[in-house]
């Protein structure tokens, strides 16, 4: 039987980094980055349309990155007509088809990449999300 590191930051570090590595071609290939991902993300996951400052609070505290990076990554997907911004950010047809097709080829690698029984995602899951409790906990705990 193969043994496995414990799950460490390393581990994670090196799990991100290799997706990342798979992950980044599918964007360049649609001329997407990976902050306009993230807004095409949260606004698909809402029903295609978003209060705007609540898409930018959910986007910057999700991801830990400054709030006027999320508005650039909205206003350039306005400017290339993925999305509307009249007071909330709605995806318009050329951005649900965009997120379509992002979304579409990261499943296929997904389902490749998480063939594990279902209990295995299930711990793996919780022991992910109480890290990242924790260490929201800990930036808190900072502020």
């Amino acid at each position: 039987m193969q043994s496995y590191p414990p799950l460490s930051t390393q581990v994670i570090g090196q799990a991100e980094s290799a997706l990342g590595a798979i992950f980044d071609p599918l964007l360049a290939r649609t001329q997407t980055t990976f902050r306009q991902w993230l807004v095409l993300t949260v606004t698909a996951g809402s029903g295609g349309a978003m209060d705007r400052g609540q898409l930018v609070a959910r986007v910057a505290g999700a991801r830990k990155i400054p709030g006027a990076e999320v508005e650039a990554a909205i206003g350039e997907l306005a400017e290339a007509g993925l999305v509307r911004t009249d007071g909330e950010v709605t995806l318009t047809e050329a951005g649900r088809g965009r997120y379509g097709q992002i979304r579409g080829a990261l499943e296929e690698i997904t389902e490749r990449l998480f063939d594990f029984p279902a209990g295995d995602l299930a711990t793996a899951g919780r022991v992910l999300a109480l890290v990242t409790a924790r260490a929201n906990a800990e930036i808190a705990a900072r502020a």
